[in-house]
Protein backbone atom coordinates (compact mmCIF):
# COMPACT_ATOMS: atom_id res chain seq x y z
CA UNK A 1 0.00 0.00 0.00
CA UNK A 2 2.66 2.51 1.02
CA UNK A 3 4.94 1.36 -1.83
CA UNK A 4 3.44 3.97 -4.18
CA UNK A 5 5.02 6.67 -1.98
CA UNK A 6 8.53 5.19 -1.95
CA UNK A 7 11.19 7.43 -3.44
CA UNK A 8 13.05 10.69 -3.11
CA UNK A 9 10.83 13.74 -3.54
CA UNK A 10 12.08 17.31 -4.10
CA UNK A 11 9.89 20.30 -3.23
CA UNK A 12 8.94 22.29 -6.34
CA UNK A 13 6.25 24.69 -5.10
CA UNK A 14 4.43 25.65 -1.95
CA UNK A 15 1.25 27.60 -1.32
CA UNK A 16 0.16 29.07 2.03
CA UNK A 17 2.97 27.38 4.03
CA UNK A 18 3.76 30.50 6.08
CA UNK A 19 0.09 30.82 7.11
CA UNK A 20 0.05 27.13 8.09
CA UNK A 21 3.21 27.57 10.21
CA UNK A 22 1.68 30.67 11.80
CA UNK A 23 -1.44 28.65 12.72
CA UNK A 24 0.86 26.05 14.34
CA UNK A 25 2.39 28.79 16.47
CA UNK A 26 5.78 28.86 14.74
CA UNK A 27 7.71 32.08 15.43
CA UNK A 28 8.33 34.78 12.81
CA UNK A 29 12.03 34.06 12.11
CA UNK A 30 11.50 30.30 11.78
CA UNK A 31 8.50 30.87 9.48
CA UNK A 32 10.60 33.10 7.19
CA UNK A 33 13.35 30.47 7.07
CA UNK A 34 10.87 27.60 6.62
CA UNK A 35 9.16 29.40 3.76
CA UNK A 36 12.34 29.63 1.65
CA UNK A 37 13.68 26.14 2.45
CA UNK A 38 13.23 23.52 -0.26
CA UNK A 39 13.25 20.19 1.59
CA UNK A 40 13.74 16.75 0.13
CA UNK A 41 11.50 13.98 1.44
CA UNK A 42 12.65 10.36 1.29
CA UNK A 43 10.05 7.64 1.86
CA UNK A 44 11.15 4.06 2.47
CA UNK A 45 9.24 0.86 3.23
CA UNK A 46 10.87 -2.10 4.97
CA UNK A 47 8.38 -4.87 5.70
CA UNK A 48 5.55 -3.22 7.64
CA UNK A 49 7.65 -0.23 8.73
CA UNK A 50 7.46 3.07 6.83
CA UNK A 51 10.22 5.66 7.25
CA UNK A 52 9.83 9.29 6.20
CA UNK A 53 12.99 11.41 6.18
CA UNK A 54 12.87 15.14 5.53
CA UNK A 55 16.16 16.81 4.73
CA UNK A 56 16.90 20.50 4.26
CA UNK A 57 19.69 22.97 4.83
CA UNK A 58 17.95 24.02 8.07
CA UNK A 59 16.86 20.79 9.77
CA UNK A 60 16.57 17.06 9.15
CA UNK A 61 13.84 14.89 10.63
CA UNK A 62 13.09 11.19 10.48
CA UNK A 63 10.09 9.17 11.63
CA UNK A 64 9.42 5.44 11.39
CA UNK A 65 6.02 3.89 11.98
CA UNK A 66 3.65 1.07 11.22
CA UNK A 67 0.46 2.03 9.35
CA UNK A 68 -2.53 2.37 11.67
CA UNK A 69 -0.47 2.36 14.90
CA UNK A 70 -0.17 5.49 17.05
CA UNK A 71 3.38 6.71 17.75
CA UNK A 72 5.12 9.61 19.48
CA UNK A 73 6.63 12.20 17.15
CA UNK A 74 8.68 15.35 17.67
CA UNK A 75 7.95 17.61 14.71
CA UNK A 76 10.41 19.86 12.85
CA UNK A 77 9.01 22.81 14.84
CA UNK A 78 9.59 20.87 18.11
CA UNK A 79 5.98 19.96 18.93
CA UNK A 80 5.56 16.65 20.78
CA UNK A 81 2.57 15.00 19.14
CA UNK A 82 0.73 11.70 18.98
CA UNK A 83 0.62 10.61 15.35
CA UNK A 84 -1.09 7.93 13.30
CA UNK A 85 -0.60 7.29 9.58
CA UNK A 86 -3.06 5.35 7.44
CA UNK A 87 -3.65 4.74 3.75
CA UNK A 88 -7.12 5.96 2.71
CA UNK A 89 -8.32 5.95 -0.91
CA UNK A 90 -4.73 5.68 -2.13
CA UNK A 91 -3.58 8.64 -0.01
CA UNK A 92 -1.16 8.54 2.92
CA UNK A 93 -2.99 10.33 5.76
CA UNK A 94 -0.83 11.47 8.70
CA UNK A 95 -2.74 12.94 11.65
CA UNK A 96 -0.92 14.73 14.49
CA UNK A 97 -2.65 15.51 17.81
CA UNK A 98 -1.31 17.71 20.62
CA UNK A 99 -2.76 19.99 23.32
CA UNK A 100 -6.31 19.49 22.05
CA UNK A 101 -5.32 20.43 18.48
CA UNK A 102 -5.13 18.32 15.34
CA UNK A 103 -3.49 18.73 11.96
CA UNK A 104 -3.45 16.44 8.95
CA UNK A 105 -0.73 15.88 6.37
CA UNK A 106 -2.12 14.09 3.32
CA UNK A 107 0.23 12.79 0.62
CA UNK A 108 -1.06 11.82 -2.80
CA UNK A 109 1.07 10.46 -5.66
CA UNK A 110 0.23 10.94 -9.33
CA UNK A 111 2.96 9.68 -11.64
CA UNK A 112 6.20 11.47 -10.71
CA UNK A 113 4.41 14.08 -8.59
CA UNK A 114 3.58 14.04 -4.91
CA UNK A 115 1.07 16.53 -3.51
CA UNK A 116 1.21 17.20 0.24
CA UNK A 117 -1.86 18.92 1.69
CA UNK A 118 -1.46 20.31 5.21
CA UNK A 119 -4.65 21.26 7.06
CA UNK A 120 -5.05 22.92 10.47
CA UNK A 121 -8.49 24.33 11.20
CA UNK A 122 -9.47 26.41 8.19
CA UNK A 123 -5.89 26.89 6.98
CA UNK A 124 -4.89 24.68 4.04
CA UNK A 125 -1.39 24.55 2.57
CA UNK A 126 -0.35 22.61 -0.52
CA UNK A 127 3.23 21.60 -1.30
CA UNK A 128 4.12 19.98 -4.62
CA UNK A 129 7.04 17.59 -4.94
CA UNK A 130 8.67 15.95 -7.94
CA UNK A 131 10.29 12.52 -7.85
CA UNK A 132 14.09 12.58 -8.18
CA UNK A 133 15.59 10.60 -11.04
Amino acid sequence: MAEAFVGTWNLKSSENFEEYMKQLGVGFAVRKLGNVTKPTTIILVDGDTVTVKTQSTVKNTEISFKLGEEFDETTADSRNVKSVVTIEDGKMVHVQRWEGKETSLVREVTGNALLLTLTLGDVVCTRSYEKAE
